[in-house]
């Protein structure tokens, strides 16, 4: 659906295309994405009043069994997920997707809804003069339908032998993307084994998340046709690759960059050099929701590029935060990636903690610190505590105890988002925490699939 259609116009044309089935998603604080169907004749209902669920779908847990209740969330109550009628997309074989939100039953949105929360991160934003572009990457691991590693006999580091190896898949995911109108920058083998990204170009948050969201279905539903699963799991096994979910986002004050056009190194300016130091000084206490899950540890380790070190850097791979500079090479600009967030995060939760930490830094003219201009693990930790540079800790339950005392992170994504979300997570170390890690990763591999 183009920025010009109308609900209407876009809604017949679907049919018109032979749209027949309606599905709606939403994703819960475990990372976990549920769904509704219903048929096209009933897409208005779908979208207002909305399909019934149960408070419980926020507690619904990553092992198939576990619901997790919190003094807000139990089995009493009923509330509605709507579909946004301007973001509707066909994706083919008579179905159309739609991302979805929680409200109560008289009209009023769910403080837990993960979409509605970036979207109140979007307007605060707004209010301060700041448009934000988000640019989502998608890493995964093909494997076999029960989660099995496959063959990697012409498998190496970004080569070509993968994609040939998975041309078809590849081709098909391209086609689908295109049909959609989902757009990809970029599509290549990764460092791990039968691993591929997908860069997405940037967009406004909340779209943004909304066809990294489609992209992951798109990926999944191809993935089938050739008899093969998409693993989102942090870690798909144990002592390989692990698989990030690194955002990019820039930042733009009255139509103007802040990460260029400045006095400051590589051209930041001052709200561009606090809107980095805010997200550095938050990220440790972000960490929860960024890479929460039981697996996320096992991926958060110097060496990995997964931003274990709370520190930037003009592009250096090893900082929790990358620094982008903007020139000929960068047709987007200058932009920031940040490395920590893992795919078995909400993404619509963690695009609301990065550009929330982003704000408070610039309202509150938060100092950056001294750039990292090599692998931080490299330097001495005398080096790393004169420059303020800490190790993100690996150990889940301290990143859960850190996420819950927050309260910058209770302001930025409600108390509601992260009761529930530590709820789901401590309920994962409760029941899981003691498997060793090649178990953990067996257990979860495909937890987070679709």
């Amino acid at each position: 659906m183009t920025a010009a259609s109308t609900p209407a116009a876009s809604i017949a044309q679907l049919k018109a295309n032979g749209a027949a089935t309606v599905l709606g998603t939403v994703v819960n604080p475990a990372g976990l994405t549920q769904a509704k169907m219903v048929p096209i004749g009933r897409i208005h209902a779908f979208a207002a009043p909305g399909l019934g669920a149960s408070p419980v779908w926020h507690g619904f847990a990553i092992d198939q069994t576990g619901v997790v209740k919190t003094d807000s969330v139990g089995v009493v109550g009923d509330q509605r997920v709507r579909i946004d009628l301007t973001a509707l997309h066909g994706i083919g074989d008579g179905l159309v997707w739609a991302p979805g939100e929680f409200f109560d039953q008289d009209g009023t949105r769910i403080p837990m809804c993960s979409r509605g929360t970036l979207a109140r991160v979007q307007t605060r934003l707004a209010e301060a003069g700041l448009t934000a572009f988000v640019g989502h990457e998608l890493e995964f691991v093909l494997v076999g339908p029960d989660g099995a590693r496959l063959p990697t006999h012409l498998w190496s580091q970004y080569g070509l032998a993968g994609v040939l190896e998975h041309e078809g898949f590849v081709h098909d995911v391209m086609a689908a993307a295109a049909v959609a109108g989902v757009d990809i920058e970029q599509f290549h083998p990764e460092y791990g084994q039968n691993q591929f990204e997908i860069s997405l170009r940037p967009q406004s948050p909340v779209p943004a998340a909304d066809h990294l969201m489609l992209l992951r279905i798109i990926v999944s539903r191809v993935a089938r046709r050739f008899g093969l699963r998409v693993s989102l799991s942090p870690v798909p096994f144990a002592g390989g690759v692990g698989s990030g979910a690194h955002q990019h986002f820039s930042l733009f004050k009255d139509a103007q960059p802040v990460f260029s056009g400045g006095s400051g190194p590589y051209g930041l300016t001052d709200e561009g050099q606090h809107a980095i130091a805010g997200l550095l000084a938050g990220l440790p206490d972000a960490q929860g929701i960024l890479a929460g899950s039981i697996l996320s540890g096992m991926r958060m380790q110097p060496g990995q590029w997964a931003g274990a070190f709370v520190c930037w850097g003009a592009e250096n791979r090893e900082a929790a935060v990358r620094l982008l500079v903007g020139g000929p090479a960068n047709p987007h600009g200058a932009n920031v990636e940040v490395k920590p967030i893992d795919p078995a995060a909400n993404i619509y939760l963690a695009s609301a903690a990065i550009l929330g930490l982003a704000l408070n830094g610039i309202e509150r003219k938060a100092g950056l610190g001294p750039e990292t201009t090599i692998d931080p693990a490299l330097q001495t930790k005398a080096v790393r505590k004169k420059a303020g540079t800490v190790q993100l800790p690996e150990r889940q339950a301290d990143v859960i105890d850190t996420l819950e005392s927050s309260t910058l992170m209770r302001d930025l994504l409600g108390e509601d988002v992260v009761d529930m979300s530590v709820a789901v997570r401590r309920h994962e170390i409760h029941h899981y925490g003691a498997l060793a890690p090649d178990e953990l990763a067996d257990r979860f591999r495909l937890a987070w699939s679709l």
